[in-house]
């Protein structure tokens, strides 16, 4: 049985690499933002990047500055939801298109919901894949009715960490360990 691996699987597996690390950035991107993670979001850009989003046309630290506030003082919490995605490599730059589904649970109990595409150019540069250029492209807007979040009453629901949009948010917590009580409602 041989063991020896094709030229052809050899540059599949770096294709398939570099879209692995393609779709690390854009799920970077979308962690940063609703975390608000500043090292995070910002390691998804270049940072000479240029990004249209809305009515913001900009460079990456410009985009954190202005979204930050505005999805603070609108939202308790914000789901940037990462749908398809295709990837067209050439070299060291890649064009994506993905779909993306935004949530947002209003300060004031309504909930927001929006989707659209993300187009981007990535550029490989010194090894890493980050974003170049980015277009958003918004295709639809609309409010959800509100209900009361699942297991708000649970006493100890948030032991193991409350859902923060901070470094204090338990996807950060290394080990995860769980500090509830066993309990089986019966």
């Amino acid at each position: 049985m041989s063991t020896t691996v094709s030229a052809e699987s050899l540059t599949r597996l770096d294709e398939l690499l570099d879209r692995q690390d393609i779709m690390d950035v854009m799920t970077r991107f979308s962690r940063g933002m609703d975390r608000f993670d500043r090292d995070a979001f910002l390691s998804a850009f270049h940072p000479d990047a240029t990004i249209a989003a809305g009515d913001f046309v900009g460079g990456p630290v410009d985009l954190y500055e202005w979204s930050v506030p505005m999805h603070e003082q609108g939202q308790l919490a914000t789901h940037h939801n990462l749908l398809n995605h295709t990837c067209d490599i050439t070299g060291d730059v890649a064009h994506t298109e993905t779909y993306y589904l935004f949530v947002g649970r209003n300060r004031d109990d309504s909930n927001w919901i929006a989707g659209g595409r993300y187009i981007d150019r990535l550029e490989r540069r010194d090894g890493q894949w980050k974003i170049a250029l980015r277009t958003n492209a918004i295709e639809w807007s609309g409010m959800v009715p509100t209900m009361a979040i699942p297991f708000a009453d649970v006493p100890d629901i948030n032991v193991n960490g409350a859902p923060s949009r901070s470094p204090d948010d338990p996807s950060y917590t290394r080990p995860l360990t769980n500090k509830r009580t066993a309990n089986i409602p019966g």
